[in-house]
């Protein structure tokens, strides 16, 4: 497997926090990483090392686009855009598409006959995420960029997300068969396009407040970064708990694990390539 780059050097760290799901090695966090400062300013530590440079290699056998499997689930691919938590589209993202393994792909297949049947559509946010991707996380938790903070990280210190398990690597996204993902009812709304001058609203404020994305109200955007986002969260609706509880019902009877602290986050169950970390271009 030589698609698999110098990610191997991060297998050996402990238990990953990062949109990477349950049972991942640990995330090369800020060592100096802390609670919030009465400012609110990020801790000056030093960020952890990215990988050397990727080395670009073409999709490998056992991928596949969505797209290809069931062209009727709807997509959002926030990281080839700059609405995301770093304000820009994240390096590895060439263009707004969802990869996955074959498996997940079929698998999530199943799992839109359900929704559909009830109603409903999903629509992934992220699918495969290549290393190179998470190298430029790592690199962005260092730096002093936190123009997205009033959307994506209100309530919670930069310094701290890879502590709290919100970003880190390596990521259970770049083995090809975690996604991020919600629910739309059907028939769908138009979702008004993203403009980087609109005023950020936080991704936990009531759902006619927050960016208009045409999803059921899971009580926080995508890529929230709060405690309100973890999936058995306390302070819910009944309407936003249904609603997760709906989510993590059809993934789960599809074969799906969800990631406790991230309501959107899923982990094919038997995943293929449980061991093995991709860094080729989302392209």
């Amino acid at each position: 497997m030589r698609l698999l780059i110098a990610v191997v050097a991060c297998l050996s760290l402990a238990a990953c926090a990062a949109c990477g799901g349950p049972a991942r090695p640990g995330p090369p966090a800020p060592s100096a990483a802390t609670a919030p400062s009465a400012a609110g300013s990020p801790s000056p530590a030093a960020p952890p090392s990215p990988s050397p440079s990727p080395s670009f290699a073409p999709v490998p056998a056992g991928f596949v686009a969505l797209s290809d499997v069931d062209d009727s689930i709807l997509s959002d691919i926030r990281y080839a855009t700059p609405h995301n938590f770093v304000g820009r589209p994240v390096t590895g993202y060439l263009r707004p598409r969802c990869l996955l393994t074959r498996q997940a792909a079929e698998a999530l297949h199943r799992v839109q006959q359900r929704a559909l049947s009830r109603g409903y559509s999903l629509k992934v946010y992220d699918c495969y995420r290549p290393q190179q991707a998470v190298d430029d996380f790592i690199r962005w938790s260092g730096d002093a960029d936190q123009r997205m903070k009033g959307e994506f990280y209100p309530r919670v210190d930069k310094s701290a997300l890879f502590d709290d398990g919100y970003i880190g690597g390596p990521t259970a996204h770049s083995r090809g068969s975690t996604l991020d993902l919600t629910l739309v009812a059907m028939p769908g709304r138009t979702q008004p396009p993203y403009r980087a001058d609109d005023p950020l609203v936080s991704c936990t404020d009531p759902a006619d407040q927050r960016f208009p994305d045409n999803t059921v109200d899971m009580g926080t955007g995508f890529d929230c970064f709060d405690p309100l986002a973890h999936t058995a969260a306390a302070g819910l609706s009944a309407a936003e708990r249904d609603n997760r509880a709906l989510l993590t019902g059809l993934m789960s009877a599809g074969g799906f694990k969800n990631y406790p602290k991230e309501w959107w986050h899923y982990t094919l169950n038997g995943e293929p390539f449980p061991d093995t970390y991709y860094n080729f271009p989302v392209a």
